[in-house]
């Protein structure tokens, strides 16, 4: 991701309140909860309850998560978590976010996805229809 992003970059946007109990002492939203407007992002898009993409017995489970903090995000405001496809496998997807306040990206994330079984507790390859609606993401 270059230094120019912009909210434009993501094809996928949630707007998420920013409360007065997510800062910390310094007056910073904290950094845990940048993991959680994360998950708001991710789940907008792998989660639509019009367009799910998980199949009957499946679900997401998180392999790799990288999240790099650009800048400190403040209350009172909103957060605004874009969400776009990096790359699809056979089983896992590779999703890149960003999150912003204002026009300011306050931060980056690159997390894999992988498609699982609920009874094996295994991988299990994605659908046609989750890989044709994940491609739609693709930038």
């Amino acid at each position: 991701m270059t230094d120019t992003i912009t909210v434009d970059d993501y094809p996928a946007c949630v707007t998420e309140k920013i409360r007065y109990a997510d800062t910390d002492r310094q007056g910073h939203v904290n950094n845990a909860v940048f993991a959680t407007f994360l998950e708001s992002g991710r789940v907008a898009v792998l989660y639509d309850p019009h367009a799910p993409l998980a199949e009957p017995g499946s679900g997401f489970v998180i392999a790799r998560l990288e999240l790099d903090f650009r800048a400190e995000m403040t209350w009172p405001g909103e957060a605004i978590v874009g969400t776009r496809v990096a790359a699809i496998g056979r089983s896992s997807v590779t999703l890149e976010q960003g999150i912003f306040q204002g026009d300011r990206c306050v931060a980056t994330a690159r997390t894999v996805i992988v498609s699982m079984d609920e009874e094996t507790r295994r991988s299990r390859p994605l659908s046609q229809a989750a890989t044709t609606a994940l491609t739609s993401l693709t930038v």
